[in-house]
């Protein structure tokens, strides 16, 4: 890896990188141009500069809400994953709001925005199937935005978007954890990922069900679209 972008680091052992200081800069400036890219998505779908302008001020704090409630972690596992307040939801909500082009884009600047926080990996295929993509599938939630009970719908869809790459990481790039456990390594990443996303994703779904917080986000909803 060249040191100019990412540099050795103890911090996972075996073969980890860092970003060094130059690294963090080229991926700050992605999610910058994630967000103009963003906006002009938004644009092109709807007439109105005052809209889109909307659309993205509303995502950055759904961004910024997302990135509050993953440090907030009710359990953490061993090789990486937690079950957080929440914080899926967020990424969700942009979908439930604008549609797919907006979400996927924003969760893609998400993943980036994760990956800054600690931005320790073993290569770069591992890096944006990790982050990236596995967050980007957030916004598949995004194509339920306009059906009847779309934010529930589009939560469980964004979920199992985000497990597709948390598990397809951890067959490609995680395998060698499988045999600690002594499980083939597909049903190791089933049973890992789904642990963790799974469990949150229950926490979640029971409080957007309840008939008070649908109400609340119907409602924010209009304010944020209108």
């Amino acid at each position: 890896m060249n040191n100019f972008f990412a540099a050795p680091t103890d911090a996972w052992g075996d073969d980890a990188v860092k970003l060094t200081t130059t690294g963090v800069i080229i991926i700050v400036a992605v999610i910058a141009a994630l967000f103009i890219l963003s906006l002009f998505l938004g644009k092109k779908e709807e007439h109105s500069k005052k809209l889109t302008t909307k659309q993205l001020v509303c995502s950055a704090v759904a961004m910024a809400l997302a990135l509050v409630t993953s440090l907030i972690k009710l359990f953490d596992l061993p090789m990486g994953g937690s079950v957080t307040l929440c914080s899926m939801l967020f990424i969700v909500l942009i979908g439930y709001w604008y549609g797919p082009k907006v979400a996927i884009t924003a969760g893609i600047a998400y993943g980036f925005l994760q990956f800054v926080i600690e931005p320790i990996f073993y290569t770069i295929p591992q890096m944006l199937t990790d982050y990236p993509l596995a967050f980007g599938a957030l916004g598949i939630s995004g194509f339920f935005y306009k059906k009847k009970h779309g934010l529930i719908l589009g939560y469980i869809a964004g979920v199992l978007g985000r497990y597709f790459f948390a598990f397809l990481s951890g067959v490609i790039f995680f395998g060698a954890y499988a045999a600690d456990y002594n499980m083939a390594v597909p049903v190791y990443s089933l049973v890992y990922n789904g642990s963790y996303l799974f469990a949150e994703a229950a926490i979640t779904l029971i409080i957007i069900a309840l008939p008070p917080v649908q109400k609340a986000l119907a409602h924010v909803k209009i304010s944020v679209t209108e």
